[in-house]
């Protein structure tokens, strides 16, 4: 039997396989309202026999977008709209999610499908970005550092993207706290210089996260939720491996039931060489360390990585992204190569 296709449930929820999809970002959204691109985007991986499709990060207030394009979850009629959109998800097998993201110092920019780069002026539709601490990222612009009212406003925005996820039918929901995005800036001395309670010591800098994913627990209590972190800023006096297992007991006793580890992104000047599994072994070491469930990210791009990464115990699952993209069938032909029955929909049998 294939550890890759044996399903998992989390919260009474199963997802039929363990090869999942990762959020990726589209781009393609107006006023943050998902439409038939996503539509035609997300339900083709269902169809694919993926077990579990997250919806690319989706900002939880307009501010935390990363790009005007990007989707979000800070209005009822954004809600509506992803509603069909995971109702196609499910009836093609598949457990449907969300990642829930804010983008901090790094919002206001360009759209890679507009060829620009940089920070987007507010005379051409971005705005005034926010984060821990007044220190922007690159040469883009300079964020303002949030006042206690801002924090706990982006604690009162997840929450109520949460709802409003769980109303459009989702069943996971991811809370992104990677790739230098807001909740990992507070977590990184590189980015957060605050010295108030959520600045300093390691449990002031995880006290935001924490208090998030508290809060998302208590707006969606049926939900399965999930965290992804960088395990490493790859800088050095950034984020660690150590602290990243340290964070996931904090965000576990907070009501998150995975651990999705992935890794960078904080800062410019990081040392990362990627490759086949470059980062499996960070998931597999806040598993042993932890205990916790645990996806792996980081081009696992063969079905037979995939199943060892699984087999070994490294993970509880697989995310990949890049290769949905090339083929949003990838779980089938995982199957057929691995030898498990197959998750294809009755209308493609023929072809397995």
């Amino acid at each position: 039997m294939s550890a890759l296709f044996t399903p998992l449930a989390i919260r009474g929820i199963e997802m039929r396989n363990r090869l999942w999809v990762s959020p990726m970002c589209q781009y393609s959204a107006v006023e943050g309202v998902p439409n038939d691109w996503h539509h035609v985007h997300l339900a083709q991986f269902a169809a694919g026999g993926a077990g579990l499709v997250i919806a690319e990060a989706t900002a939880v207030s307009p501010e935390g977008r990363i790009s005007p394009q990007d989707a979000g979850l800070w209005t009822d009629a954004q809600a509506e709209a992803w509603r069909p959109i995971v109702t196609a998800l499910r009836a093609r097998g598949a457990v449907a999610g969300v990642q829930l993201g804010h983008a901090g110092r790094k919002a206001s920019t360009s759209a890679p499908l507009s060829g620009a780069r940089g920070s987007v002026s507010v005379a051409d539709g971005g705005w005034r970005t926010v984060a821990p601490s007044a220190l922007a990222y690159a040469d883009f612009d300079e964020p303002a550092a949030l006042d206690a009212e801002g924090v706990e406003k982006v604690v009162t925005d997840f929450a109520d993207a949460a709802r409003r996820a769980v109303r459009a039918g989702f069943q996971v929901l991811e809370l992104h706290a990677a790739h230098g995005y807001l909740l990992h800036q507070f977590l990184s001395p590189l980015t957060n210089h605050r010295d108030d309670a959520y600045g300093g010591s390691f449990e002031n800098r995880a006290r935001l996260l924490v208090r998030v994913t508290e809060a998302v627990r208590r707006a969606a209590p049926e939900a399965a939720v999930f965290v992804r972190f960088s395990a490493t800023d790859a800088a050095e006096g950034g984020w660690s491996v150590d602290d990243t297992v340290a964070a996931s007991r904090l965000v576990a006793a907070a009501g998150a039931d995975l651990i999705d580890v992935s890794s960078g992104g904080l800062v410019p000047h990081q040392h990362i060489v990627p490759g086949p599994g470059y980062q499996v072994e960070y998931a597999a070491t806040v598993r042993r360390e932890t205990g916790l469930l645990v996806s792996a990210v980081g081009m696992i791009d063969d079905p037979a990585l995939a199943e060892n990464v699984v087999a070994d115990g490294r993970a509880d699952a697989v995310m990949s992204g890049r290769e949905w993209l090339r083929d949003p069938h990838y779980a089938l032909r995982a199957a057929a190569a691995l030898g498990a029955d197959s998750p294809a929909p009755a209308q493609y049998l023929r072809a397995y």
